[in-house]
């Protein structure tokens, strides 16, 4: 009898324990909780205008920018942008050096089999980039399979070269594949048709450089951890955004209102 006592007691404070340590598990896995905790979330990017760029002074701007502090301010935390390397952007994520990656991101397989992603809130495209003198030779992708292209590492535009056979060489981000083509180190790049809009052509800091050939459509999403309830807070957030006609005011401050889904 007083053996079954003690197991009785024995197991009641077991599964105590066990209650303790679900719960816990619980709450350590809420990324809104976690970030709420900490007062701050943070948002992997890399230099890309318009949606993440630098003004005069130093501070992050662009469409993903300033949007990234509206949903921040809506959580309650700060924002701090964090630059990262296009390539390690999952490790990063994974490694909670980061607590989303919100610059203009592709919702590529990779991406979504790697992140649990948002709703999509932009349309966009792979195109080519060419200096503006040579584009009239240019105007499909089989006429650009003799070119040496640059691409960012990890990209949306690196999985377009590898999908038409072309010559490649990996530089560290967009901004820097457009510096190949302008210096004449690489032929031409492969780019988001946002940043292209807002890069290259007259009255840009890249005049004598032009886009011509578009190699596909796809939309941007932003990436949480996989199993993140930061997602829900994020599709909540946008919805209301374009509801209030938010969304679209800060699109048109950078020029990416067509591109907007709502």
């Amino acid at each position: 009898m007083k053996t079954k006592k003690i197991l009785a007691v024995v197991l009641a404070a077991l599964m105590l324990m066990l209650c303790f340590a679900g719960c816990g598990k619980k709450a350590a896995d809420s990324d809104l909780s976690y970030v709420k905790e900490k007062g701050k979330l943070l948002v992997g990017i890399t230099d890309f205008a318009p949606m993440d760029y630098k003004d005069a002074d130093g501070n992050w701007i662009g469409f993903d920018a300033d949007m990234a502090k509206k949903f921040a301010a809506k959580l309650g935390v700060e924002v701090e942008f964090v630059e990262i390397e296009w390539d390690n952007k999952i490790l990063e994520l994974n490694n909670k050096s980061i607590d989303c990656v919100w610059n203009g991101m592709t919702l590529t397989a990779e991406v979504t089999s790697a992140m649990d992603c948002s709703v999509p809130y932009c349309n966009n495209a792979q195109v080519v980039i060419v200096p503006a003198d040579k584009a009239d030779a240019y105007k499909t992708a089989e006429d650009c399979k003799g070119l040496k292209f640059a691409v960012e590492a990890g990209s949306a535009g690196k999985a377009m070269a590898d999908e038409n056979g072309f010559t490649y060489t990996e530089v560290v981000d967009q901004a820097t594949a457009l510096l190949e083509v302008a210096s004449g180190t690489s032929d031409a790049a492969i780019i988001d048709s946002l940043m292209a809009a807002a890069m290259v052509g007259e009255g840009t800091g890249y005049a004598n450089l032009t886009y011509t050939v578009g190699l596909n459509s796809e939309e941007y999403g932003v990436g949480f951890r996989k199993g993140s309830d930061l997602v829900a807070a994020f599709n909540e957030f946008f919805a209301a955004a374009v509801k209030s006609g938010e969304a679209e005011s800060i699109a048109e401050t950078y020029g990416v209102q067509a591109a907007l889904i709502q």
